[in-house]
C-alpha cells in the first residue's frame, strides 16, 4: 500500500481509493505527492 499526500489540501490518500484518477477525492486537485521517510545521519568515526 502506497499513501499518497494531496499538494493542496495536505490530507493522506491511500492507492486503492485512486483507482484510475488521479485526483484527490477532497478537493480535486491533480498535485499528487509521496512523502519521503526522514533520513538519519550518522558521523563517520
Amino acid at each position: 500500500m502506497v499513501a499518497y499526500k494531496c499538494f493542496n489540501c495536505e490530507k493522506e490518500i491511500e492507492d486503492s481509493t485512486l483507482r484510475k484518477r488521479v485526483r484527490c477525492p477532497y478537493c480535486g486537485s491533480k498535485m499528487l505527492y509521496k512523502p519521503r521517510t526522514t533520513i538519519t545521519k550518522l558521523k563517520a568515526v
